[in-house]
């Protein structure tokens, strides 16, 4: 995994939780924002959209993977994930596929309102994913 400069770390912290401000959770009442770091520098946000057919809700993670590839982005050197929790949750596994499919090494950082961060290689969360690009 490649370290990211910490500052780095921090604007992506920093915009996860400001995405995490806009979702839309009138069901669960948890609220996630994701951020995610282009190879270009370009951060990209989204957050968790809930739909009264749960089945039907988005994450965070998987809306800024949307957000962005409907940008021409096609590949991400890392991810933030902010909840609302007092623990860093890491990403479901379906988000965990979904951002394996472009960088399959990605750093992950997982991160609370309150502070607390946790970075992770997505391998090191999705070891053996389905990848057809091998």
């Amino acid at each position: 995994m490649e370290t990211l400069p910490e500052k780095t770390i921090d604007q992506l912290v920093r915009a996860a939780s400001a995405a995490r401000a806009f979702a839309y959770a009138p069901y669960s009442k948890f609220r996630v924002g994701a951020a995610l770091l282009c190879p270009d520098g370009r951060m990209i946000t989204g957050c968790n959209v809930e739909n009264v057919s749960y089945g039907l809700t988005v994450c965070a993670e998987r809306t800024a993977v949307l957000k962005a590839v409907s940008e021409g982005a096609r590949s991400f050197d890392a991810v933030a994930v902010c909840a609302d929790t007092d623990e860093p949750v890491t990403p479901c596994g379906a988000c965990r596929q979904v951002l394996a499919e472009f960088n399959p090494a990605m750093t992950v950082i997982c991160c609370t309102p309150s502070g607390t961060n946790i970075v992770y290689s997505l391998s090191e969360l999705l070891p053996n994913a389905f990848n057809l690009k091998k």
